[in-house]
């Protein structure tokens, strides 16, 4: 088997005992090289460099024979003001700008599963496209106190949803979305079914028939189910619009470049699935995915149309750009008549929360107090952030409509985040907790944990909390 074959894991992440593994430091100043143990000439070759641990700095250590030896990577002597600029992300860093080889940390650190996984998600790149881009793998021994399982399903989950956003909307559509669940419910067992096209309107989906019946792609909600009966049930619900070119209320061609990231809510809450399933949860999973193209076409779906969702409830349409909640509202209606213990929505919904928190951080909205606080706190530990932002019972007015229960939209410019949320929160109502996180799935630029490009945001602060209930 060619190493292109293997997973990202298994191309990046080495035995703890691998020997050919060269040792890594990380240092905030020269005062490393009395515990690291180099000779009196890679010390004057480090010196030579002008390394005293600065920030992001690195140096290649050579042996006598000048052959690599090592390698040291700057955090810097000032502890960072960042919370989430941790000294294990900086092997994220180091991945994809070393040589060819295995290495393995020095000394401790004190997450060293972070430290993998930064590792991983640091290296990803997005060669479909790309010719002769197989690179030969840089590899980090394991850490010891690093879950080899769980490292390895965030690594593969993550990379194989990154991979879904960053394909262009030509060759990711809704039949390869729904693909790309049934690819992952084959290898992990799981059940998958889909409501396609027309099939829609028969069994009760018309919201998303109507976001999606422009495209000659046709829409289609996808559902995956995983897990023992009887276990505590979760159900993940993702935004999966292929392409979004705001319908008839169309959105200028600037606004469209990065619409093909518009199924980021799908991809993030897949990766989440993929985590749970690989290290084995104890959960009963269902993953439901919302799945069209917002075109343009003689039977488009109009601003002042009426339509009724699967719950019964009509919705003026104030705008088509708004469509991702439309398709969600049919999904997270069809997942609380289950009444699980906690759903879960994931979205790149709206402009607002970008404008409120940035693209770093996702914005999560919930009632249950003590569900944010677990999310939030699982993030800071993962290095996968949200923010809470509140559903403000005063904005439902936003909502109002005269010919309708409900618009789909607010007619002022303010809070659109929130009025978005209290949307979809009014088809979520027998299940015991519901969480909706509005992301922007894509990193403007390089950091620690990835290159610029797609981002599965929040799926591993849902995995972290999920793992940190297993074990409590």
């Amino acid at each position: 088997m060619n190493a292109s074959d293997l997973s990202p894991a298994a191309r990046l992440i080495a035995a703890e005992n691998d020997a050919d593994a060269k040792p890594l430091w990380l240092a905030r100043d020269a005062s490393w090289t009395e515990r690291a143990g180099l000779s009196a000439a890679q010390q004057a070759w480090v010196s030579a460099q002008g390394f005293k641990g600065q920030p992001r700095k690195q140096v290649l250590i050579p042996d006598a024979s000048g052959a690599l030896a090592g390698a040291v990577f700057g955090l810097g002597a000032e502890k960072p003001k960042d919370p989430m600029d941790k000294p294990e992300l900086a092997l994220g860093y180091l991945a994809p700008a070393l040589p060819a080889g295995s290495y393995r940390l020095a000394e401790t650190v004190a997450a060293p599963e972070l430290a993998a996984v930064a590792w991983g998600l640091g290296a990803y790149k997005f060669t479909r496209y790309k010719a002769g881009a197989g690179d030969e793998p840089v590899r980090l021994a394991l850490p010891k106190g690093a879950d080899t399982t769980a490292v390895t399903a965030i690594i593969d989950a993550v990379w194989n949803g990154r991979d879904l956003i960053n394909t262009p909307a030509s060759d990711m559509g809704p039949q390869e979305i729904e693909d790309a669940v049934r690819a992952l419910g084959r290898r992990f067992g799981a059940e998958v079914t889909s409501v396609v096209g027309d099939d829609l309107l028969a069994q009760n989906f018309p919201m998303i028939h109507s976001v999606g019946r422009a495209s000659p792609r046709a829409p289609r909600l996808i559902d995956l189910t995983w897990g023992r009966q009887g276990a505590p049930t979760i159900t993940l619900v993702g935004k999966g619009i292929a392409f979004d070119t705001g319908g008839l209320d169309i959105k200028p061609s600037s606004a469209m470049l990065l619409m093909k990231k518009d199924m980021g809510g799908a991809a993030a809450a897949l990766a989440a699935a993929h985590m749970i399933m690989a290290t084995g949860l104890d959960v009963r999973l269902r993953l439901l995915v919302a799945s069209a193209e917002n075109s343009i076409s003689g039977n488009a779906f109009r601003p002042g149309d009426v339509l009724t969702s699967r719950a019964g409830k009509t919705v003026e349409i104030g705008n088509t750009d708004a469509e991702g909640r439309l398709v969600l509202a049919d999904a997270l209606a069809l997942a609380d008549e289950e009444a699980p213990q906690i759903v879960m929505s994931f979205a790149t919904l709206t402009g607002a929360a970008r404008v409120a928190l940035g693209p770093e951080l996702p914005a999560m909205f919930t009632d249950d107090d003590a569900l944010a606080e677990e999310i939030t706190a699982a993030g800071l530990r993962v290095a996968d952030p949200v923010w809470r932002l509140p559903l403000w019972a005063g904005y439902e007015a936003n909502l109002d409509s005269a010919v309708a229960d409900m618009n789909n939209v607010s007619d002022g410019p303010f809070a659109g985040a929130v009025t978005a949320a209290l949307f979809l929160r009014r088809f979520v109502r027998a299940a015991g907790a519901y969480a909706h996180f509005d992301l922007f799935a894509w990193r403007p630029a390089p950091k620690a944990l990835g290159p610029k490009g797609g981002e599965v945001q929040v799926a591993r602060a849902v995995f972290e909390l999920l793992r940190s209930r297993m074990k409590g």
